[in-house]
């Protein structure tokens, strides 16, 4: 099953995507099966029947609507740095034996379609596609062969970084985590409809119609099963956290010159079976050009 996470007119709802129509219901709907949060925290069956409750919703228009980040109550966003090989030579990094991780917060979230802002202390807003994991059943001390039951579903990720913030510190939070910079969507879509660990998957970025990110999902140096596990170690995995698995090579600051995002521009990330995120890129303004 597909989800997507939407506002209208001031409320919000949750629409099953089937044959490239989204039907759903409003919070407000006596109908309304839950949040994506309360969803995923219930497992599979609960998302089964919550598809059933939206398959007999509205239509729902799509030019309509606004895409919103599909979760919004995740007790962790982890995400992992240096997770293929070309990345990491591509930024002067050994290509580490561990997983190199860092956090997001929900406030730097964003939805399908919203603007990533370039803050107005950098010009150095990069893109960086990623597969996203989403925990359904919570564990500690899993084993990689159990891990992928521990996945409910899949989505997709922009990790957009600030990159003189990022390298300021040998830890990378802080140029991770500036305002409407992580776009997170637009569709969840269940582990079922997807090979295992989402294997084989292709995964694309495009700037402007340029693709500047292409790799296979299995080139990944920790596969999905193998972060769950080496994760759930040294923290108790929860429903609805979420894993940021990585981005390969090509990301603007490994390009001579580099090659980073600015106003206007339109970034895209595609995965194989599972969708299109899209974001247009927009400065952050000032206080004068607000009063103005």
């Amino acid at each position: 099953m597909r989800f997507v996470r939407f506002g209208l007119g001031g409320d919000e709802g949750l629409a099953i995507e089937e044959n490239g129509t989204l039907r759903g219901l409003f919070v407000t709907d006596p109908e309304f099966p839950g949040t994506l949060d309360a969803l995923v925290a219930a497992g599979g069956q609960g998302l089964t029947a919550a598809g059933e409750a939206l398959r007999n919703g509205k239509t729902i228009a799509r030019e309509e609507i606004r895409y919103m980040p599909l979760l919004s109550r995740s007790p962790k966003i982890l995400c992992v740095g240096l997770n293929y090989r070309d990345h990491s030579a591509e930024s002067g990094y050994a290509q580490p034996k561990y997983p190199t991780v860092f956090a997001r917060f929900g406030s730097s979230l964003i939805g399908h379609r919203d603007e990533i802002v370039r803050p107005k202390v950098s010009d150095t807003l990069d893109f960086e596609g990623e597969l996203v994991a989403v925990i359904g059943q919570g564990g500690s001390k899993i084993s990689e062969e159990d891990a992928l039951r521990h996945v409910i579903g899949y989505s997709i990720f922009n990790d957009g970084s600030i990159r003189e913030y990022q390298h300021a510190t040998p830890q990378w939070t802080i140029g991770k985590n500036f305002d409407s910079t992580g776009a997170f969507g637009p569709v969840f879509v269940t582990a079922d409809e997807l090979p295992p660990g989402c294997a084989g998957l292709v995964l694309e970025t495009r700037l402007n119609g340029q693709s500047v990110q292409r790799a296979n999902i299995d080139d990944m140096v920790f596969s999905v099963a193998s972060l769950v596990s080496i994760l759930s170690q040294t923290m108790t995995l929860e429903p609805g956290d979420v894993i940021v698995t990585g981005t390969p090579a090509g990301v603007g600051a490994g390009r001579k010159p580099p090659l980073y995002m600015k106003e206007g521009d339109l970034c895209e990330v595609e995965i194989e079976r599972i969708g299109l995120l899209v974001n247009s890129i927009r400065d952050e303004v000032t206080l004068g050009r607000e009063a103005a």
